[in-house]
């Protein structure tokens, strides 16, 4: 029989999951998205996103890097990122933020096919350069100005040249005569030479008496040549309807008074700015972004759920029994904050409260929230509950204790033990006054963090230090905290 040497058995070596991105996709109601960075892992440990590789964007943040977003671990659509915005503000919540397409699971992408532009007008299949042509279905001004022989100047001027210039000067331009001295034949009036009709007054034509012309009138004719040269509108539209510029004040303008909501100084409004009450329209609140994680990992496990699906009346039961153990530990935490000893000594400025042997009232809860998670893929619920809670006033309408009028921030998550009580692994309680010492929890979702196929939970935390993100593993006894961006190890 061959012995086997120590040296000859091989270990399974540890499997490179290599980088795996978390991040936060905010949706908002009209359906845009963005990308919020919150974690990176690298050989099985996590970094913050917003930093790693920020050589300028960070890696996580790279254009073209793909998101699959999830909800309790199901896929439920892509985010692709376009382009990384970055903020230089001192006590901006998310320094990092990406913006990108996102296409929900089930809907495709528009597909952008090329298409042959249209060839345009004037251009053919040779190599000849393109020409500029007029619509041959039109009649322009121009057209019917030259094919009149009555109205062409050079017709006028084909018989003899106009007095006081010779025959190679172009033709020049003559002003209507005015209705009032207008005849039947002022249409040949005006092209006959100006040596047998003479001069028509107002005509630009130079007369036989002033043929050697003044500086007025060689100003006149300046001018005249300048707008025979202008070139004729193609527009096609008439003289009528083609858009005119003007200086100065508008024919019809819009005074003060009839702008809506709007009055002179000193004027009171009129009768029909005034609104009533009760037709105000009164602005509707912002909807709230809906925040829901997103894994990048080419080569990361497949996504499944993390749902528990409830037998009939369980719900309720187990329901019952963790907002029973919220009311405990509220009892707990109040109790505690009432047994701090404060003496005049230490604290000279600071008022004295007697601790009241009476049985605390009942509190009130509000907000509240309870999800269930098979996180270890055995069937077994593990339960988070999130609410808050204040005391109600006392009986002459004063709050009753030194912090009643505070409201309370509860995190709880329980798991059911084999005896069918709830076993807790994390109880948090906090106000404004000691987030430095416990942080508020808010729940995001269930995650496969490090893409090992059991679930972790995410949460965005809230402290002294500012808005972050932290991520927990369940274990059989109590949470175990795998990431904290406001507290990196």
């Amino acid at each position: 029989m061959p012995q086997i040497m120590p040296a000859e058995h091989k270990l399974p070596t540890k499997k490179d999951l290599g980088p795996r991105a978390i991040a936060i996709m905010q949706l908002s109601s009209n359906g845009k998205a963005s990308l919020v960075p919150v974690a990176i892992m690298i050989d099985g440990k996590f970094w913050d996103a917003s930093a790693y590789k920020a050589d300028p964007v960070p890696m996580a943040l790279e254009s073209g890097t793909v998101y699959e977003v999830e909800h309790t671990g199901s896929s439920q659509g892509l985010f692709t990122i376009g382009s990384a915005l970055h903020s230089n503000a001192a006590n901006a919540q998310t320094p990092w933020l990406a913006t990108g397409s996102w296409v929900p699971a089930g809907s495709e992408r528009k597909s952008s096919a090329l298409r042959v532009a249209t060839v345009p007008k004037g251009l053919t299949d040779t190599d000849a350069p393109p020409r500029l042509t007029r619509d041959p279905t039109k009649v322009y001004p121009e057209a019917k100005s030259s094919s009149s022989p009555s109205s062409s100047p050079s017709s006028a001027s084909a018989g003899a040249p106009s007095a006081g210039g010779s025959g190679d000067e172009p033709p020049r331009l003559t002003k209507p005569e005015s209705p009032s001295n207008s005849t039947p034949d002022a249409s040949t009036s005006d092209s006959t030479p100006a040596s047998k009709s003479g001069p028509m007054p107002g005509s630009a034509q130079n007369s036989p008496s002033t043929a050697g012309g003044t500086s007025s009138t060689k100003s006149d004719n300046a001018k005249t040549n300048n707008r025979a040269n202008v070139p004729t509108d193609d527009s096609g539209a008439d003289a009528a309807n083609r858009p005119r510029l003007r200086r100065g004040k508008p024919a019809e303008s819009f005074a003060d008074e009839d702008i809506p909501g709007y009055s002179k100084p000193g004027a009171a409004p009129s009768a029909k700015d005034a609104l009533p009450a009760a037709s105000a329209k009164v602005q509707a609140p912002a909807e709230p972004v809906q925040l829901v994680p997103a894994i990048s990992d080419a080569h990361g496990p497949e996504a499944h759920s993390y749902a528990f699906e409830w037998l009939k009346g369980e719900e309720e039961q187990r329901h019952g029994q963790v907002l029973a153990l919220a009311k405990q530990q509220l009892g707990l935490y109040l109790k505690a904050e009432a047994k701090e000893e404060i003496t005049p000594e230490a604290h000279p400025g600071r008022t004295i409260h007697r601790v009241s042997t009476k049985k605390p009232p009942e509190p009130v809860l509000e907000n509240v929230k309870m999800v269930a998670y098979d996180l270890w893929v055995s069937n077994q619920p593990v339960i988070v509950f999130s609410a808050d809670a204040h005391l109600p006033p006392s009986a002459s309408g004063a709050p009753s204790g030194p912090y009643s009028n505070l409201t309370y921030s509860i995190t709880i998550v329980a798991y059911p033990d084999i005896y069918n009580n709830l076993h807790k692994l994390y109880a948090g309680i906090t106000d404004k006054y000691h987030l430095d010492v416990t942080p508020r929890l808010d729940l995001i979702d269930a995650v496969d963090a490090d893409g090992d196929g059991r679930g972790e939970l995410l949460f965005r935390e809230t402290s002294d230090a500012g808005m972050g993100w932290v991520i927990y593993r369940a274990s059989a006894d109590s949470l175990w905290k795998m990431y904290d961006s406001l507290n990196p190890e």
